[in-house]
C-alpha cells in the first residue's frame, strides 16, 4: 500500500513538473532565433484591430528607420547584452525611455511612440527587452527582471547621454507594468514622471485572465505556471506587481487605456490608478481603442493630455 501511495505521489510530481515546463515554454520562453522579427518587412502586431491601422503603423516604422539614431547597448545585472536605439530630436530636451510589450520589440510596438516624442519635442530611447529582438536572453519575466534592466537604462542615460537629463519612463502593455514596478523603487531625481499605457495590475491577474480566455481553469493552473517560472526561468512571478508598486509610487504618472481593450481590460488601469499614491496622477480613457491602440485611435487627445500633464512637471524640474 505504501509503495502504491509513493508511486501515485511520484507520478503526480512528474506530471506537475511536465505541466510546469509546458507552461514555461508557452508563457515565458523566447527562442534566441526569433524568426517573427524577420517575417515581415514592416512589423505589425497580428489581429483584426491592428489591420485597420496597418498603413499608419508601417508609415511610423519607415519613419523611425529614416530618422537619425544611435545604436546603444548595456550589460544587464546577469550578463546579458541589451540593445536599443537613441533618437535625439532636440538637444537638452527631456528623454523618454520607451518600453515595449509582451513578445513585442521596440520597433514594432513603439515606432508610433517615437513619432509622438518628436511631436512633443522629447528625445527617445527605445529598447528591446531581454529575450526580445536584438537583445540577449530567452526568458520573458512580465516586468520582474525587465524593471531591473530599465533601471540600468536610466543609469546609461545619465552616464552616456546627459547627466542632467529629465527622464520620463514610458511603457505600453507589459512595458507599462514594467515602468510602474520601477516607479516605486529608488530612482535618481532626473526621473520626473511615468506614462503607463494599457498596463496590467499583476502577472497573476493577467495570466489568470488569459487562462479564462482559453477556457482553462485559472485557480489550479496558475500555481503550475508560477512553478514553471521559478524552476525553469529562475524568477518568481509574485515577487512584485504593478498594483503593489503603485501603493508606494510618488512619481507623477499618467495612465492611458482603451475602453475596448479585450486583452488587458480597461479596469486594470482603473485599479492601478486608484491604488496609486502619487499626488500627481491622471487616467485617460480612449473611447473605442483596443489593446495598445490609444495613440493611433486618438492622436490629438493623446498629445494634448501628455503635454498638459508633463509640461508643468518639466518646468518645475527645469534644473535637476
Amino acid at each position: 500500500m505504501v509503495w502504491i501511495i509513493i508511486g501515485i505521489v511520484a507520478a503526480l510530481a512528474i506530471l506537475t513538473l511536465i505541466g510546469a515546463f509546458i507552461c514555461f515554454r508557452m508563457a515565458f520562453y523566447s527562442s534566441p532565433k526569433r524568426p517573427e522579427v524577420h517575417r515581415q518587412e514592416y512589423p505589425v502586431p497580428s489581429g483584426r484591430a491592428y489591420e485597420v491601422f496597418k498603413p499608419q503603423i508601417i508609415e511610423w516604422v519607415k519613419q523611425a528607420r529614416a530618422f537619425p539614431y544611435k545604436e546603444v547597448s548595456i550589460t544587464s545585472f546577469d550578463g546579458l547584452t541589451l540593445r536599443g536605439r537613441y533618437y535625439e530630436f532636440s538637444p537638452d530636451a527631456p528623454i523618454e525611455l520607451l518600453v515595449h510589450g509582451y513578445r513585442g520589440w521596440g520597433e514594432r510596438d513603439l515606432s508610433g511612440g517615437i513619432d509622438r516624442c518628436r511631436r512633443l519635442n522629447h528625445n527617445a530611447l527605445v529598447i528591446d527587452h531581454r529575450g526580445s529582438n536584438t537583445s540577449d536572453g530567452t526568458v520573458i519575466t512580465f516586468g520582474i527582471l525587465e524593471s531591473r534592466d530599465c533601471a540600468q537604462w536610466v543609469d546609461f542615460i545619465l552616464k552616456e547621454i546627459d547627466p542632467q537629463a529629465k527622464i520620463i519612463l514610458t511603457g505600453i502593455s507589459m512595458g507599462a507594468s514594467t515602468v510602474m514596478i520601477m516607479a516605486s523603487r529608488p530612482l535618481p531625481p532626473n526621473v520626473v514622471g511615468v506614462l503607463a499605457d494599457c498596463g496590467f495590475t499583476s502577472a497573476e491577474e493577467i495570466i489568470k485572465k488569459v487562462l479564462c480566455d482559453m477556457k482553462l481553469p485559472p485557480k489550479p493552473l496558475y500555481p503550475i505556471v508560477r512553478l514553471g517560472a521559478r524552476i525553469f526561468g529562475n524568477f518568481d512571478l509574485d515577487e512584485t506587481s504593478s498594483i503593489e508598486s503603485m501603493k508606494s509610487c510618488r512619481l507623477p504618472i499618467i495612465f492611458f487605456h482603451g475602453d475596448c481593450d479585450g486583452y488587458v481590460p480597461h479596469y486594470m488601469s482603473v485599479k492601478n490608478y486608484e491604488a496609486c499614491a502619487s499626488e500627481q496622477k491622471k487616467l485617460v480613457s480612449i473611447a473605442g481603442a483596443e489593446h495598445g491602440l490609444c495613440f493611433p485611435v486618438d492622436e490629438e487627445t493623446y498629445l494634448k493630455e501628455m503635454q498638459a500633464f508633463f509640461e508643468p512637471i518639466l518646468n518645475e524640474n527645469a534644473s535637476v
